[in-house]
C-alpha cells in the first residue's frame, strides 16, 4: 500500500482559493492513478478528480470542472489539487487516494490507498 498524507486544507472565503497537497511514501507512487475525493457531513464520499500515473489522463467531477486542477510531481511523490472560485458547497473533508485503476474509472470503491483527510471550510 501507498501511505498518503494530505495537507493544505483550511478556511477560505467564497470565491477564494486553496491548494491541497498529498505526499506519498513509496516510490511506486509513479505507477498509480491518484485521485481526490471529498465527503461533507451526512453525505457519501464523492469523486472530485483523478490523474493517471503519467499525468496524461485527467478527469474531473462536473461540479468542479473549470475551477479545480489536479496535478502531480512524480519525482517528489506529490499530487496537488488547486481549488479556485470556491463555493460553500465545496466544504468537506478532502481525501487523497491512490489506486491501480485507470483515471477514467477511479471510484471510491476501487482506490486502494487513502489518506487521513484534510478539512476544507468555505465561508459565505
Amino acid at each position: 500500500q501507498v501511505q498518503l498524507v494530505e495537507s493544505g486544507g483550511g478556511l477560505a472565503q467564497t470565491g477564494g482559493s486553496l491548494r491541497l497537497s498529498c505526499a506519498a511514501s513509496r516510490r511506486t507512487f509513479g505507477s498509480r492513478t491518484m485521485g481526490w475525493f471529498r465527503q461533507a457531513p451526512g453525505k457519501e464520499r464523492e469523486f472530485v478528480a483523478a490523474i493517471s500515473a503519467g499525468g496524461s489522463i485527467i478527469r474531473y467531477a462536473d461540479s468542479v470542472k473549470g475551477r479545480f486542477t489536479i496535478s502531480r510531481d512524480n519525482a517528489k511523490n506529490l499530487v496537488f489539487l488547486q481549488m479556485n472560485s470556491l463555493k460553500p458547497e465545496d466544504a468537506a473533508v478532502y481525501y487523497c487516494a491512490a489506486g491501480l485503476t485507470s483515471a477514467t474509472l477511479a471510484t471510491r470503491e476501487n482506490m486502494g490507498s487513502w489518506g487521513q483527510g484534510t478539512q476544507v471550510t468555505v465561508s459565505s
